[in-house]
């Protein structure tokens, strides 16, 4: 019987390091400071006008546009988004929400070898 209680001895050690190492192994949380924000890690991914539509978001819909930040960056986070994002995908992707985010457009056409705005263009062909 004494080899009973030796064995069982030895499992509890054992069980002791092993459960030892296990806790030494888990990854300590990251330091909020040092954590990158969501808005950040999304900035990070965006493209082309990617950044100029998602401060018109922020302005015209904040409470929205951070909680759609949010979700993206978990997203990026998870591997489900691996590519940058420019300004037109941001905008779909408000706009299929339900947010009509504006942006400021402008239609310019060549006019004796310059950039003109079309509402200036058809202003001088009425005169």
């Amino acid at each position: 019987m004494s080899t009973d209680d030796e064995l069982e001895r030895l499992k509890a050690r054992r069980l002791a390091e092993m459960q030892k190492n296990l806790s030494t192994k888990q990854p300590k949380p990251a330091e909020p400071e040092k954590r990158q924000s969501a808005r950040d890690l999304l900035v990070s991914r965006l493209g082309y006008r990617g950044l100029e539509v998602l401060e018109l978001a922020e302005r015209q819909y904040p409470v929205q546009t951070r909680s759609i930040t949010a979700k993206i960056a978990e997203l990026i986070l998870q591997g489900g988004i691996d590519q940058a994002i420019d300004g037109g995908d941001l905008l779909a992707l408000f706009r299929s929400v339900g947010l009509p985010v504006r942006v400021k457009t402008t239609i310019s056409v060549e006019q004796d070898g310059k950039l003109v705005s079309l509402s200036e263009r058809l202003r001088a062909d009425k005169e």
